[in-house]
């Protein structure tokens, strides 16, 4: 395994953005960040670091097609390598939980293992791994709460519940991109049953869930919250209005309506932590 190929197939920027989204987690639901929130950013970037790498190995056919530069197909990284390197990132990230609480212990271990079957089974059964991968991501904020106890995880739940609608979009539309390398690879995804036209209204629904969810933290951080979200409901909103009438991969694609809704859920997560910090009740 190459050095370049090895750090490439963790996605670390996608890894540290978790992490560091953990910590927002416990910021949002306390106000404040201690030391042992450095344990939540290693314990999510080393887990969602395996999971991509996961992800990466069983996808290798798929990813020839849609994205051959990545690390497996394009020879930087081999198999055995990435699934080796895969159980080591999440055991270390299990074995890091360890020092946290209960809730957290349960939380790392039961995504871990949804990774792991999202990468070799669910990711092929159509909207099961759209509806995971949408989870696995507003867990990320249950798990940041969790290490303030049960009460942060409740106390939490909307911030969750706008991410995971928010992120079902994005997934909606990252399918319709894939059609082709995934109907090559066997994978019977949203847009290959019901078309690409009614998989973008579907994530179109998704987003405007996800919108209206993100006036509920106006109930703890008021008008000055509600101004920063706003221009963020706004982007997210057109970036999935941006796919709304293509009718082929390409379109999507060429649409941009994937990255520009995850540079809106970037926003959002700037907007939760600013309020957190200064809009405290």
């Amino acid at each position: 395994m190459r050095l370049p190929g090895f750090f490439t197939i963790t996605r670390p920027l996608n890894s540290i953005v978790a992490g560091l989204t953990a910590i927002v987690a416990y910021l949002i639901d306390t106000g404040t960040i201690v030391p042992e929130t450095f344990l939540l950013f290693v314990i999510v970037a080393l887990i969602t670091a395996g999971g991509n790498v996961i992800n990466d190995f069983f996808d290798a056919k798929i990813d020839a097609i849609n994205r051959p530069d990545r690390p497996i197909p394009s020879g930087s990284v081999s198999g055995s390598s990435a699934r080796g390197f895969a159980i080591t990132l999440f055991l270390a990230g299990v074995l890091v939980s360890f020092f946290t609480n209960e809730a957290c212990i349960g939380i790392a271990i039961i995504n871990t293992l949804l990774l792991i079957a999202y990468a070799g089974k669910l990711k092929r059964i159509p909207l099961s791994g759209n509806i995971l991968v949408a989870y696995l991501s507003a867990s990320i904020f249950l798990f940041g709460g969790a290490l303030n106890g049960w009460n942060g995880i409740v106390h939490i739940i909307p911030i969750a519940v706008i991410t995971f609608f928010a992120m079902l979009s994005r997934e909606l539309l990252k399918a319709a991109e894939d059609v082709v390398g995934d109907r090559a690879g066997g994978v019977d995804s949203v847009p290959i049953r019901v078309g690409i036209k009614k998989t973008s209204e579907f994530a179109l629904i998704s987003t405007v869930i996800a919108c209206a969810a993100s006036f509920i933290p106006y109930l703890w951080w008021g008008y000055w919250y509600l101004a920063g979200i706003l221009p963020v409901d706004v982007i997210i909103l057109l970036a999935t209005l941006r796919g709304l009438n293509c009718t082929n991969p390409e379109c999507v694609k060429e649409s941009k309506a994937s990255p520009l809704l995850k540079a809106g859920m970037f926003a959002s997560l700037i907007v939760f932590a600013v309020s957190a910090v200064f809009l405290r009740p």
